[in-house]
Order: C-alpha cells, then sequence, then structure tokens
C-alpha cells in the first residue's frame, strides 16, 4: 500500500491527559526508558541506555537549538497580541546568517489574538546589557494559516539571535497546558545545543547527559551530529482521512561535509538515530545522494513529501556509501563545506530504513507524523509498545519518558 493511502485513524490510542508530562524530571537521565527489540520489551532507565546498545555503534543527534520564538506585545487597550515565530519568510543561504541580521527581519507566524490586531504596529520594550531596546511588529501578509511579521528593532546594531534571545518566551507546545519558567530556559534545550533555529526541541536528546556521553567509550560506541530546524509543522494534526490529503512540513537541514564524509566511510556496524528529526535528516541525505547518481548535474538538493516511494527512486537499489559518496562528491566540487538545504520527506509503514538500524525518541500523539515514522520502524507492535509504556506509568510527549526502538528485521 503507498503511504498516501494510510488512514491516520489506524494510528490512534487513548492518552489521558495525566498522562501528559507538564514537567521534566529533576535528573536528565532518570527518565524511564522502554526498550524494543522484534517484539520484545524491557524496562530501564536512560542512564543505564549504553546496556541496551550494541558495541561498534554510531550514535547521531540532533544539534538545534530552540529560539524563544513566541513573543508577547501589549496593546495600548491591554489586549495581548502572541507573535509565534515559525521560520524565515525569505531566502536564506543558512540559518546562522539569518539569525545575525541586524535591524529588521520577516518571518512566517502564527498569530494569536490576530482578530485584536486590525491595523498598525506592535510595540514591546526592553533591555539588552541595560540598554533600551525597542522591538516592532508589522503584518506584512496573510497566507492560508499564517503571516508575515516583520519584525523591526532599535538600536540596530543588535543582531535578531541578541533579541529574540530578550524579548521571546520558550515556545513549550500547546499540550503542556502551563505558562513557561526559568527552568524551561535549560530544561527545553539539549545539553548539545549549538545551532539556533528551532521552534521545538529534538525531545528525544532531553534525557542525554555528560555521564551517558562519558560511558559511550567503554562500548566503541560513537557519536556525531546533524542539524535539522524542528518547524511548528512537527505538531500539526493530520485531519484528513487518508494520508494524501496532509501536506508535510518542510525544515532546514544543515550538515557538515566532515559527517556525510564519516557516514559514508566510518567503520560503525549499526546506526541508531537520537529523535525523529535525525531519522528524516538521515534518510534524506540517503535520498539526496540517490537523486545524484540519477542526474548528477542536479542543481538543488531536496527530499519532497512522497517521491522516494515512487519512480524513479523506488526501484533504486543504492548502498548507503554509495549514496553518501556521491553527495559528498557533489558539495566538494562546489566547494561547498555543508549541505543546507530543506526536507519535506514523510516517513510512515511501507518505507524501508537505509541509514538507520534503530532509533531512540520519545511516545508521540496519536493519530500524528511522528507516529508513522515509529510505525514504519517497529510495524503493528507500535500498538503493544505504547500499551506497555500506558500500563507501566510511563510519562509522554515531550517531557516526558522514551524508548529505544530497534527497526523491525
Amino acid at each position: 500500500m503507498h503511504p498516501k493511502d494510510i488512514s491516520i485513524l489506524d494510528h490512534t490510542y487513548t492518552l489521558p491527559d495525566q498522562r501528559i508530562a507538564l514537567y521534566p524530571l529533576a535528573e536528565r537521565d532518570s527518565s524511564k526508558l522502554l526498550i524494543y527489540r522484534n517484539g520484545s520489551i524491557q524496562d530501564d532507565i536512560y542512564k543505564n541506555i549504553t546496556r541496551h546498545l550494541p558495541g561498534n555503534s554510531l550514535l547521531v543527534f540532533n544539534n538545534t537549538k530552540v529560539i524563544r520564538a513566541r513573543i508577547l506585545f501589549q496593546k495600548p487597550t491591554g489586549a495581548v497580541i502572541e507573535i509565534f515565530c515559525l521560520e524565515p519568510a525569505e531566502t536564506i543561504p543558512e540559518y546562522s546568517t539569518f539569525m545575525n541580521k541586524q535591524g529588521s527581519v520577516r518571518w512566517t507566524c502564527l498569530i494569536g489574538g490576530a482578530g485584536k490586531w486590525k491595523e498598525g504596529e506592535l510595540v514591546k520594550k526592553f533591555f539588552i546589557n541595560k540598554e533600551e531596546v525597542i522591538i516592532k511588529a508589522r503584518l506584512a501578509g496573510k497566507q492560508t494559516d499564517t503571516y508575515v511579521v516583520e519584525l523591526s528593532w532599535t538600536p540596530e546594531a543588535y543582531s535578531f539571535a541578541e533579541v529574540i534571545e530578550r524579548a521571546g518566551n520558550i515556545p513549550l507546545p500547546h499540550y503542556i497546558k502551563r505558562e513557561t519558567d526559568a527552568s524551561d530556559n535549560e530544561r527545553y534545550q539539549t545539553i548539545y545545543a549549538r545551532d539556533e533555529g528551532s521552534v521545538a526541541a529534538p525531545t528525544a536528546g532531553l534525557h542525554f547527559t555528560e555521564e551517558i556521553f562519558n560511558s559511550f567509550p567503554s562500548k566503541h560506541i560513537e557519536t556525531n551530529f546533524v542539524t535539522l530546524h524542528v518547524g511548528a509543522g512537527t505538531f500539526k494534526p493530520v485531519k484528513s482521512a487518508t494520508m494524501a490529503g496532509h501536506e508535510m512540513h518542510a525544515e532546514w537541514i544543515d550538515v557538515d561535509l566532515s559527517v556525510i564524509e564519516q557516514l559514508a566511510n566510518g567503520h560503525h556496524d549499526t546506526c541508531f538515530a537520537v529523535g525523529t528529526t535525525s531519522v528524516r535528516t538521515l534518510e534524506s541525505l540517503y535520498w539526496m545522494g540517490v537523486k545524484l547518481i540519477l542526474d548528477p548535474s542536479c542543481a538543488t538538493l531536496q527530499v519532497n513529501q512522497w517521491e522516494v516511494y515512487e519512480e524513479p527512486l523506488h526501484c533504486m537499489i543504492v548502498s548507503p556509501r554509495e549514496a553518501l559518496n556521491a553527495l559528498s562528491g557533489w558539495l566538494k566540487k562546489r566547494n561547498l563545506p555543508r549541505l543546507f538545504t530543506q526536507t519535506r520527506f514523510m516517513i510512515a509503514p511501507g518505507y524501508r530504513f537505509r541509514m538507520i538500524q534503530g532509533l531512540i525518541t520519545n511516545f508521540h500523539q496519536p493519530q500524528s507524523t511522528l507516529l508513522l515514522l515509529v510505525a514504519a520502524a517497529v510495524g503493528d507492535d507500535w500498538k503493544n509498545i505504547y500499551e506497555h509504556a500506558l500500563q507501566h506509568n510511563y510519562r509522554f510527549l515531550s517531557y516526558g519518558d522514551g524508548c529505544l526502538l530497534y527497526v523491525k528485521e
């Protein structure tokens, strides 16, 4: 069956509100860890995850950093308008260049209370290094479900990264029904977060600590990092009866050439992706390489929602090494030190993974594209995994517990 024909109602379960974690545990690595392998389920905690990973493995993490994407403006009438920055509304050569822009930027945004903002500018005052900064918001366009907002500020010498760090709030997911507090600034980031750009955390990585990383060498486990900037589309509900009616969100990926070369030529036996975002990145890299094998003159590289399930890609038999060598060769020919592009790739049941043998992930919402990705990895056993988690008091969603899933053989 083509993934377009999948009914989202076949990927649902009952999630009681009390099972949604509103806060993280005091210690990151004390969260529960469910281990699934070929129908067998075990229970442990993240602190012991190295025991459950095979030696000579590679773990790939997403090192994106969450920006404080929710900016609250108060009108003179007292009405509060929330602007949720989703992604740049302009062509960008790379995310860091955009985040370092001075004076003004344009973002695609969601607006809470949009009906109260008919016209004019919104203004907010705050301080950076004891200097008053004024940020203004102006509606620059309306899209189907979003708006384009121009944000400008004075003094103009500050970068957008500096401005949003002080003007905005951490964007907790909508299902965490509470206000943010100071602890979220640290706990809604992984300890290895580096490149700013996400509006949601790659939550599988929230459980990892320095102690866990320090335990890897004992089993010859290597680590590496890719970047996928998580968009709010991650939480976009599937409203169509079948997946054919659901538009997959595009997300920016940024991967160093050296990482692609290590993936192609590394001597690891097994590759695990930490988080669904790392899975999408790794599998997208493979298909970009396949596209280059088909057309070496390809000028731009992206992966669209359904193309890997259709001809000519669907019939291609290419090893990961061949695909990644084609991709690294393409970058070298253009003197590019890294790949910066977008992916819309939807991973759903029926997909055969090319790059990974397992993934580490949290428990996801019913009827979500993330749950479809899990089902692609473990088949119908996802139902047993989630039922086990519900019966054994696992905590769900972003601040909840997680699982180590071996792709079903």
